[in-house]
């Protein structure tokens, strides 16, 4: 007769060790499903990386859909993610939740060999095909996608949450919108001086 191996309970119901982050500039999107933790390429974009960052904390203008007028306000706080490619992509930065509106912001591109969509969790800004045309929107990949570098400025990574990336890219949607709206709630800019473990909500 076999012996029977028991397996502690504790062992079993262990929780899984938190991914660490390394000091450098983060952004943590508060999102409807749950937050997601990037960090910023600050050294490699930075012209991108100070855009995203001014836009997020309100402190640069941009032009308002509905008034027509330059705004300083957080751009990102209760909109959408009104793009969805599913497995693919998630993207949101347009206010009017269409993919349409440029914000009347536009930052160089910043394309650099060393920065490839290698793995999922890229975080990009989007563009219309056309040199230097990134402003307001970005997108995060869902999966690798060797076929777009090159392409778009990759300006971070996540480092927490790519379980909710992966999440709403699979939420049900039609032309590639979510037939639920998946809220951004809004994004924080935090700069960590020292390793600390990512934070789990």
């Amino acid at each position: 007769m076999k012996s029977l191996v028991f397996i502690p309970l504790l062992a079993l119901a262990a929780p899984a060790a938190q991914p660490r982050v390394v000091p450098g500039l983060y952004a943590v999107f508060h999102t409807s499903e749950g937050d997601i933790m990037a960090r910023l390429y600050e050294k490699d974009t930075p012209a991108t990386v100070k855009n995203f960052v001014a836009l997020a904390q309100g402190t640069k203008a941009w032009a308002d859909p509905v008034t027509h007028k330059w705004v300083k306000r957080p751009l990102y706080d209760g909109i959408t993610f009104h793009r969805v490619v599913p497995g693919e992509i998630i993207q949101a930065g347009d206010p009017t939740g269409k993919g349409t509106h440029n914000c009347g912001v536009h930052v160089p591109d910043e394309i650099l060999p060393g920065l490839r969509f290698d793995r999922a969790g890229k975080l990009a800004m989007a563009n219309t095909g056309a040199p230097d045309s990134g402003g307001c929107q970005f997108f995060f990949t869902a999966n690798p996608e060797p076929q777009w570098t090159g392409k778009y400025t990759i300006f971070g990574v996540v480092v927490d949450g790519l379980d909710v990336v992966s999440k709403i890219s699979r939420m049900p949607s039609a032309q590639e919108k979510p037939i639920e709206p998946v809220k951004l709630i809004s994004v924080t800019i935090e700069r960590i001086e020292k390793d600390n473990p990512a934070p789990r909500k």
